[in-house]
């Protein structure tokens, strides 16, 4: 990093410029996930559980976000509700349920992902997409390496 803050950590210049990204990226995906009165709380709890390799936990998705417990739960309850989301006994924690998509949940999401392939297609074209597997590798990286870290605690 250059400029005038040279002297922060470097954990601390990529949190500001993934907020500024975050915030460019949920500008540029809002026309995709406009619909079914889904908040962003709802639409990433979704997004969670459909691309979930094994039914995730509320607390599970909780601590992969960085957010409450609680702010999760309300998100997982209301796509209960709607029928997107479903629980499911947990055989490892009595309270803990696993949540899994339904049908309706999953269709919703490949939806929201074919409209967003599409807006990427469009405004996508000036930025190399090589440069973004590998940001999305290496961001995956230093997540799980965080992660990793924060565990050992």
């Amino acid at each position: 990093m250059h400029g005038k803050f040279e002297s922060r950590h470097p954990l601390v210049g990529l949190s500001d410029e993934l907020i500024r990204l975050n915030g460019r990226m949920k500008a540029l995906f809002m026309g995709a996930r406009k619909s079914e009165g889904l908040g962003d709380s709802e639409l990433s709890v979704l997004n969670a559980v459909v691309e979930a390799d094994h039914p995730p936990t509320v607390p599970q998705i909780g601590r992969s976000f960085g957010q409450p417990r609680q702010l999760v739960q309300r998100a997982a309850n209301s796509l209960i509700d709607a029928g997107l989301i479903e629980s499911l006994p947990n055989p490892d924690h009595k309270r803990a349920v696993l949540l899994r998509a339904t049908a309706e949940g999953t269709a919703l999401k490949r939806e929201f992902d074919a409209r967003a392939d599409a807006i990427a297609k469009e405004v996508g074209t000036g930025v190399d997409h090589e440069t973004i597997r590998l940001a999305t590798a290496a961001l995956r990286q230093i997540r799980t390496q965080l992660e990793d870290q924060l565990r050992g605690r």
